[in-house]
């Protein structure tokens, strides 16, 4: 169960975009063009099954007409043991707290029959936070259902990326990406709630999304955006810290650049819809966005 080996890039709303697509899907990619100068921007999803193996002809064009690639984080450069050297003070509670002691009474009693039914003793996960023993619950759920990182976009294009002997960028670190969780521990309750909900129903979610993905329906991806982060306490909160905050530094970072480096940007799918989204930003400063 090495799930710290891709801790750093799950987070709850990740199980949304675990889709797979066959070879006449058509992924979002977008190109930027700001004073003459073209870049691309493409929706990933961090996890994938064997059908996802290779990356679409256009994307591949993409990187080769680029100079770097950005992504969120190169977990490429990041060795497994390394990834759990720097993952685990971010993951672990602190000051004599316990896992039982973060959760409700009823929440606690779900999370020990969850992991009894798999025969796992809940006493392992004791000293995690909650949103590390969630991560984990994600991560099994996604195995058993045949996703793995490893044939998940992001990696693909890393691994592209390099074949071309192209320069990697990041626009975050790992340690940021750890603190962004932690962010979010005051709402234990309702983080565990939340993936309680998304598991019960994660085969409607397959297949929904996968429908729109691979018809490029954004009006359905968007609207289970909005169902995600809806207006209570807990869709607001981790819009704004999982989507919101991120998306305003990467567009500050970004824009200059824009105007004269050819880049290729391969962030979370999530990041790009609505109003905080980075196409709508993008366009407000400027910068010609078309579909691929």
């Amino acid at each position: 169960m090495n799930f710290t080996q891709r801790i750093s890039s799950y987070f709850i709303l990740t199980v949304l975009f675990t889709l797979s697509f066959a070879s006449h899907a058509e992924p979002g990619l977008w190109q930027l063009e700001k004073n003459g100068v073209k870049s691309y921007l493409f929706g990933t999803v961090h996890v994938g099954d064997s059908s996802m193996k290779g990356l679409p002809n256009k994307v591949t064009k993409a990187i080769d007409a680029t100079d770097k690639v950005i992504v969120e984080v190169d977990i490429s450069a990041i060795s497994p043991l390394e990834m759990q050297r720097r993952s685990m003070p971010f993951m672990m509670l602190k000051n004599g707290k316990t896992l039982k002691g973060e959760l409700s009474e009823q929440n606690y009693a779900k999370l020990k029959e969850y992991f009894s039914k798999k025969s796992i003793d809940i006493a392992m996960f004791d000293g995690l936070a909650p949103w590390a023993v969630m991560v984990t619950m994600m991560q099994m759920e996604f195995q058993n259902a045949g996703f793995s990182d490893q044939t998940g976009i992001d990696k693909q294009v890393l691994a592209y990326a390099k074949t071309k002997n192209k320069q990697i960028g990041e626009l975050e670190t790992l340690e940021y990406q750890m603190e962004m969780f932690n962010h979010m521990s005051l709402l234990s309750n309702e983080m565990i709630e939340e993936t309680f909900e998304q598991l019960a129903d994660v085969e409607t979610y397959f297949i929904t999304l996968v429908d729109a993905w691979k018809n490029g329906d954004m009006d359905t991806l968007t609207k289970y955006y909005n169902e995600s982060f809806d207006d209570s306490n807990y869709g607001e909160i981790s819009e704004q810290v999982m989507l919101v905050e991120r998306n305003n530094n990467w567009v500050k970072e970004l824009t200059p650049r824009l105007a004269k480096e050819q880049l290729f940007i391969a962030v979370g799918a999530l990041h790009l819809p609505e109003q905080h989204g980075l196409l709508k930003q993008f366009k407000e400063q400027g910068i010609t966005v078309t579909r691929l």
